[in-house]
């Protein structure tokens, strides 16, 4: 049991009056330490444990097939995902067509790179982000969360690259 003794008063021994004897305040503790525990207790019980949150993906139906024409490269930006969370990009162009591979970081410039091909392009805007082997998972995240922010609706991911595509990174990031 705790408890907090304070020490009563007592006599003045200096003379003068003779003042009434104090009697000494206890006060119990007990009660106070139970409470605490019982909040502690009630918080842990009706605390609920983060739950893991998940992005939506949604894809194509395989069962179903459309024919669809082909997308020209001019309606399409294509994204590789580099190292050290860099971000190299081609805007309407292919790979063969010697196109200008720029370079930027997540983030706003990514994204001011993604809505500045989205506003020129239109409706058909398409991003194909691929990533590479130095890519981290971490990367295809954060891309996918810059599709999200960017409310970009149509895109692919694909994990293979062609040979122009692997050369032009080759000879562009020398």
């Amino acid at each position: 049991m705790a408890s907090i003794d304070t020490g009563g008063g007592g006599g003045n021994h200096k003379g003068g009056k003779v003042r009434g004897k104090k009697m000494s305040t206890r006060v119990d503790m007990t009660p106070m330490v139970d409470l605490g525990f019982l909040l502690i207790t009630f918080f842990i019980l009706a605390t609920t444990l983060n739950k893991p949150s998940s992005m939506t993906l949604n894809v194509p139906d395989k069962t179903e097939k459309v024919e669809n024409e082909p997308i020209k490269a001019s309606k399409v930006m294509t994204v590789f995902l580099g190292k050290n969370n860099e971000v190299h990009y081609i805007a309407g162009k292919a790979a063969n067509e010697d196109p200008e591979l720029k370079t930027v970081r997540f983030g706003q410039e990514l994204r001011s790179a993604i809505l500045d091909n989205k506003n020129r392009i239109g409706e058909q805007f398409v991003v194909v982000i691929k990533p590479t082997k130095e890519s981290t998972y971490r990367n295809m995240v954060d891309i996918l969360d810059e599709m999200a922010i960017t409310k970009s609706k149509r895109y692919a991911l694909v994990d293979v690259l062609t040979p122009d595509e692997e050369k032009l990174i080759a000879d562009k990031l020398k």
